[in-house]
């Protein structure tokens, strides 16, 4: 029988009522009594790291966790990773960044509803996430929801209160699950070994483009960040206005050694700065880092982990430029 680490890092799953409103405060003990069929799985041992709020989830927590699985690597078959759904994309393309390589199952998952109520998502999703983290056919960062496997660097959640919060962005479902049953439908690449990180550059920054976004919004958090993303209009590019001074905020920062990471509000199908001459224009600059197909999240966490090893620009350009995890498909 395998043995898996149920790792507890709060989240609604864990939640119960209070005079303020749902708070987690149910420990991974207390989740698997809810669920007595996983014991017939595995054999699970629990670790509880912290019982947050998913909102509360900062990078010094997706340290914490990779250091939990670092720790015990050795000693499990696969781990769960029970997380609140609001931050769980983020945390889960943090973590394919932080933990390469890896040749076992490391499976996040949550709920929209507390593991007490009696109308939850909650066991379902336990259940199917422990079926996966005792699979031989899945490895690697993935999330487990409403009978969908994730890859960890695609996954959004797009929906606010469905269960079936999640969905894969530009990539297929690696899988699903049918009566706790596992259909795999693309096997993750599996490493010979894990190589973990554990030092992220945070001081990232992000502006979602607006009609007629104030240059000077872009100089202060330039002024404080090593790196900015930008999410912009359609297919991408940057707006000149009537006087170009987006632009010029852009090349004077760019050339003081800060970083853009360029990428579209647009859910599905990415960016390409070729089309356009508002976007051909960035293109050359190894400060300026397009996103192309991936989502915001692993964006994020890309440059996050990048950033905390080198600021040399051409190792950054082809450190971003290099697939990770399937994080990117198409660029130029």
């Amino acid at each position: 029988m395998k043995r898996i680490l149920l790792i507890g890092t709060g989240g609604t799953i864990a939640s119960g009522m209070t005079e303020d409103g749902l708070s987690p405060e149910l420990t991974p003990e207390q989740l698997l009594q809810f669920v007595p069929q996983i014991s017939s799985l595995c054999k699970v041992d629990c670790l509880s790291l912290f019982n947050l709020d998913s909102t509360n989830i900062t990078p010094s927590h997706w340290i914490a966790i990779t250091r939990a699985i670092r720790a015990h690597y050795h000693e499990y078959d696969g781990f769960v990773i029970s997380h609140g759904t609001d931050t769980l994309a983020y945390t889960a393309a943090a973590l394919s960044y932080l933990v390469q390589g890896a040749d076992k199952p490391i499976i996040l998952t949550g709920a929209q509803k507390p593991i007490s109520y009696d109308s939850t998502d909650s066991k379902l999703n336990l259940i199917d996430a422990f079926t996966c983290a005792c699979s031989e056919e899945l490895c690697g960062v993935c999330i487990v929801f409403s009978g969908r496997v994730i890859l960890g660097t695609r996954a959004r959640k797009t929906y606010s209160k469905s269960f079936a919060a999640f969905s894969s962005i530009n990539y297929p479902d690696l899988g699903s699950l049918q009566d706790h049953r596992l259909l795999c439908y693309i096997r993750p690449d599996r490493g010979a070994r894990p190589v973990f990180s554990e030092t992220l550059d945070e001081k990232i920054g992000l502006i979602k483009m607006i009609p007629g976004t104030d240059h000077e919004l872009l100089e202060f958090l330039l002024q404080r960040k090593d790196a900015l993303i930008l999410e912009c209009f359609g297919v991408g590019g940057l707006p000149s206005y009537d006087d170009d001074k987006l632009f010029q905020v852009l090349h004077d920062y760019t050339q003081r050694g800060r970083f853009l990471v360029m990428t579209t509000q647009v859910q599905n199908e990415g960016s390409d700065f070729s089309v356009y001459s508002v976007g051909t224009r960035l293109k050359g600059n190894l400060h300026i880092l397009e996103a192309y197909d991936m989502t915001t999240e692993a964006a994020l966490a890309k440059i996050m982990w990048i950033l905390g090893r080198t600021k040399d620009p051409e190792e950054v350009n082809r450190l971003f430029y290099t697939p990770v995890a399937h994080d990117m498909l198409y660029r130029s």
